[in-house]
C-alpha cells in the first residue's frame, strides 16, 4: 500500500514537470489556458486516487472464525483455571468444507424423551457406552465432545486475526453454534453403531408431559452423579429457577415452593412470554450482533438463552458442589453430563418453532451467515461449518418429532384489576412528584457509577410515544432497555423485571407485569489465561425485554410512563451495578 502511494505521488512530479515543459514550448496562449484546463482536471483525478481506499483498504466482513492453533488455558470460573485443548496441535490437520448430508438418506428423527421406546433406548446405550471407550486422542470421544463446549464458551481459542477471545454464549452465535455441536455429536453416535437413522432424543421441559428429568437419565450409562438429588423425579423442573451465594462456603438455591400443578402453570406462562409476548423481533430472540474483532463482541443475550436455558443448567446442576453447581450448573463442565444434550437439543427445538411461528424470519447479515466453526464427523475429519449451513434442519436432514405448545395458550393475566393498580400506581405518583426532577427518573435515580441491585429497585421511566397505531406496533417494537448492567466479579446473577406492579412480594412469572428475567451464569471468560498476561475480557451487558403486549395487557399503551421494578433474585446482585432504564424501538 505505501509503494502504491509513493508510485502515485511520482506520477504527480513527473505530470507537473512534463505539463510544465510543454507550456513553455507551446507559445500560443489559447493552446496553454485548454492544457491548462487539462491539467486542473488530471492532478485532482490522481490525488483522489492516492486518497481512496483500495481492495485491500475496503472494509473487511466482520465473520468470526477460530483460531485452532491459539488454544490456551482459560478460566472456568473466576477462581478456576481449566485446560480444555485438544491433546495434539490443530493447526497441521486439513481441513473440509462441510457438505450437506445426501438428501436420499432417511431423515434423522429426533423423538421426547417420555415417549422413547426399549429399543431405542438400547441403541444409545451401546453408542454412549462405546463413545465413553474411545481414548482422549481420539476427537470423537465422550471426554473431547464435552470439551468442546468447555473450549469456546471459556475463551479458550482466539480469534483468527485478532488476540480477542472467542465465545459463544450471550449473543446470535448462542443458537446456530449449539445446532453445529449437537448435529455431529448424533452423528457420530450413530457410525459407533452402524445406524445412519439415529437420532438424539429432545427434553421437552416446556410441555406438562416432559416437566421433569427423562426416567431413563436416571440409569446408567446416561445417570450423572453431579446432579441435584432433591430435583429428581417425580420434581417439576422450575424453569425461573433462583441461586444465591452468600458465601463461598454456603451455596443456596431457593425452590419456588409451588405445588407441581402451579409449577406447571408458572413454566408455561414463562415459555409464553419468552418464545411470543417478548420476543417478537429478531434480536429479542436470538440475542446481539456478535461481530469480529477487539470491538466487534457484545453481550446480550435472547429470551430463551437466559431462561429456561440458563436456568434449567442451574436447576439441573449439583447443590453439593459450591460456587456453581457443577456440572450443569456451570459452562465449563456442562456437557460432561449427558442429559445436556437432550436439554440442547430442545433449544435447537424451540429455534426453529420460534421461525414457524414468526414467519421464518432469518438474520440476513453476511458477518452472521458466513461466521465459521470447526467440528469433527464421524469419519475423523475436520469440517469448516458456516452459519448459513445449518439454518435448515431440513436440509441437514433431521427433524422433529411434533408436539403440542401447550404454552402457546397462557397468555398471562394481571396479578390484580387493572383499575386497582391503576389507582395505586397514581397515588404513587402522587408521593413520588416532589423527588422527580424535570420528568427525568435517570438523573434523579442512577449516578453516572450506576446503581446497586443490593435491593428492590422501582423506577419511573418515560415513554417517547404513546397510543401508537396497530401498524406501528407491528412494525416496531417497543422495548425496555435495562442498560450497563456491570457485574464486576464472575458471579451467578439473577434479577427479574416488572411493569406496573403494585405488590412485588406476590410476583413471579404468573403475572402479566412479567417483563423478562436477567440470568447470568459464571463462565469464567472475564478473566484469560494467556502465555505471557491475564487479559481483563468484561463487557457491561444490555437486557432488551419486548413490552408491546405487556403494555396492551396492563391497558398502559397511552400512559406517558411506566413503573419499572428490578427484583434481585440472587446474592450476586449486591456488587452488580445498573447504568439505567430506557424505552427504545426496535424494527
Amino acid at each position: 500500500m505505501e509503494a502504491k502511494k509513493l508510485g502515485l505521488v511520482l506520477g504527480i512530479i513527473t505530470t507537473v514537470a512534463a505539463f510544465t515543459r510543454i507550456l513553455y514550448i507551446l507559445e500560443a496562449p489559447e493552446v496553454q489556458h485548454a492544457l491548462l484546463g487539462e491539467f486542473n482536471f488530471i492532478i485532482p483525478a490522481m490525488l483522489k486516487v492516492a486518497s481512496s481506499p483500495g481492495k485491500e483498504q475496503q472494509e473487511k466482513p466482520l465473520v468470526i472464525l477460530p483460531n485452532l492453533t491459539s488454544c490456551h488455558e482459560s478460566m472456568g470460573r473466576s477462581d478456576l483455571p481449566v485446560y480444555c485443548c485438544p491433546p495434539m496441535n490443530q493447526s497441521n490437520v486439513a481441513i473440509i468444507d462441510f457438505q450437506f448430508p445426501d438428501p436420499s438418506l432417511p431423515l434423522r428423527v429426533r423423538r421426547p424423551t417420555h415417549l422413547l421406546d426399549d429399543n431405542y433406548i438400547s441403541k444409545y446405550k451401546k453408542a454412549i457406552t462405546i463413545m465413553k471407550s474411545l481414548p482422549d486422542t481420539d476427537p470423537r470421544s465422550y471426554t473431547r465432545q464435552a470439551n468442546l463446549h468447555c473450549l469456546f464458551c471459556t475463551g479458550a481459542y482466539n480469534q483468527q486475526g485478532s488476540n480477542s477471545p472467542l465465545n459463544i454464549h450471550r449473543s446470535w452465535l448462542f443458537f446456530p453454534w449449539h445446532r453445529m455441536l449437537i448435529y455431529f455429536h448424533e452423528r457420530i453416535l450413530g457410525s459407533l453403531i452402524g445406524d445412519d437413522t439415529f437420532a438424539l432424543p429432545f427434553w421437552p421441559w416446556d410441555i406438562p408431559e416432559g416437566m421433569v428429568i427423562p426416567e431413563m437419565y436416571m440409569k446408567a450409562p446416561f445417570f450423572h452423579e453431579a446432579r441435584d438429588f432433591s430435583h429428581f423425579p417425580p420434581s417439576v423442573v422450575d424453569l425461573d429457577y433462583s441461586c444465591t451465594t452468600p458465601s463461598s462456603e454456603d451455596y443456596r438455591c431457593f425452590e419456588s415452593g409451588l405445588g407441581p400443578e402451579d409449577q406447571v402453570h408458572t413454566n408455561l406462562v414463562l415459555m409464553y412470554n419468552q418464545m411470543v409476548a417478548g420476543a417478537k423481533k429478531m434480536e429479542l430472540f436470538m440475542g446481539c450482533p456478535y461481530k469480529a474483532g477487539e470491538g466487534g463482541s457484545c453481550n446480550g443475550p435472547g429470551t430463551i438463552e437466559l431462561a429456561p436455558h440458563n436456568t434449567v443448567h442451574k436447576w439441573v446442576g449439583s447443590n453439593l458442589n459450591p460456587g456453581s453447581r457443577e456440572d450443569m450448573g456451570v459452562f465449563y463442565s456442562a456437557a460432561r453430563d449427558p442429559i445436556f444434550y437432550p436439554h440442547h437439543a430442545n433449544i435447537d427445538r424451540l429455534w426453529d418453532v420460534w421461525r414457524t411461528l414468526h414467519g421464518n424470519k432469518v438474520i440476513t447479515d453476511p458477518d452472521w451467515l458466513d461466521s465459521s466453526f470447526f467440528f469433527y464427523d464421524e469419519k475423523l475429519q475436520l469440517n469448516r461449518i458456516k452459519i448459513r449451513d445449518v439454518l435448515s434442519i431440513t436440509k441437514l436432514q433431521y427433524a422433529y418429532e411434533k408436539v403440542d405448545f401447550t404454552w402457546l395458550n397462557n397468555r398471562p393475566k394481571p396479578s390484580v384489576p387493572l383499575e386497582v393498580a391503576r389507582n395505586i400506581l397514581r397515588m404513587r405518583q402522587n408521593a413520588k412528584q416532589q423527588q422527580l426532577q424535570r420528568n427525568d427518573i435517570l438523573s434523579s435515580n442512577f449516578s453516572p457509577h450506576g446503581r446497586f441491585l443490593d435491593a428492590t429497585l422501582r423506577t419511573r421511566v418515560n415513554r417517547p410515544k404513546v397510543r401508537r397505531t396497530k401498524k406501528e406496533k407491528e412494525e416496531e417494537e417497543e422495548i425496555l432497555v435495562v442498560h450497563g448492567i456491570d457485574i464486576p466479579e464472575e458471579r451467578y446473577v439473577k434479577f427479574d423485571v416488572y411493569v406496573n406492579v403494585v405488590n412485588e412480594t406476590i410476583m413471579n412469572p404468573r403475572f402479566r407485569e412479567f417483563a423478562g428475567t436477567f440470568v447470568h451464569i459464571d463462565q469464567g471468560v472475564t478473566r484469560v489465561a494467556r502465555e505471557s498476561d491475564i487479559e481483563v475480557f468484561r463487557k457491561k451487558t444490555d437486557l432488551k425485554l419486548g413490552i408491546s403486549e405487556l403494555l396492551e395487557d396492563l391497558e398502559a399503551e397511552g400512559d406517558e410512563y411506566i413503573w419499572v421494578t428490578l427484583l434481585p433474585r440472587s446474592e450476586g446482585c449486591i456488587t452488580t451495578t445498573v447504568d439505567g432504564l430506557k424505552i427504545e424501538y426496535i424494527r
